[in-house]
């Protein structure tokens, strides 16, 4: 049976450290699907809009043909929901997501949780490419 990793971003201003997020989490498993985060998921969860717009921030994640599937995120309100759906094997958390390990788990309790480490912190952030930084 395939071993099925999940994992999720905004993924705007694809970078090297988006590369390194994404084969980390390739090499846990053998089936990596990739939620890219909703425009109004976003702005909800950090109080802005994405520069790059949902559809780009996704196909810059497929043009990797790193995982094996990209999808958008619900827009319900529940970020945990698509999970259900997809019934990851293993969920997969960047280095710096502000996500509830304890939360997942408690929702997801035969779910194997992994957070990733970074790739060069210093240069590779999204926020620094927003600032003008990079």
């Amino acid at each position: 049976m395939k071993k099925k990793v999940v994992c999720a971003g905004t993924f705007d201003h694809f970078h090297p450290g988006h590369i390194d997020f994404l084969k980390q989490a390739k090499a846990l498993g053998d089936e990596l699907v990739v939620i890219v985060a909703r425009d109004e998921t976003v702005k909800r969860i950090k109080g802005f809009l994405p520069t790059n717009n949902e559809s780009r921030r996704r196909d810059d994640v497929k043009g990797t043909d790193i995982p094996d599937s990209a999808v958008l995120g619900n827009l319900d309100t529940d970020i945990f929901q698509i999970l259900e759906e997809l019934q990851p094997d293993v969920i997969a958390l960047g280095y710096d997501q502000r996500v509830s390990e304890e939360e997942i788990a408690k929702r997801f309790p035969l779910c194997e949780i992994v957070r990733l480490a970074s790739f060069q912190p210093e240069k590779y952030k999204s926020s620094f490419f927003r600032r003008g930084r990079a």
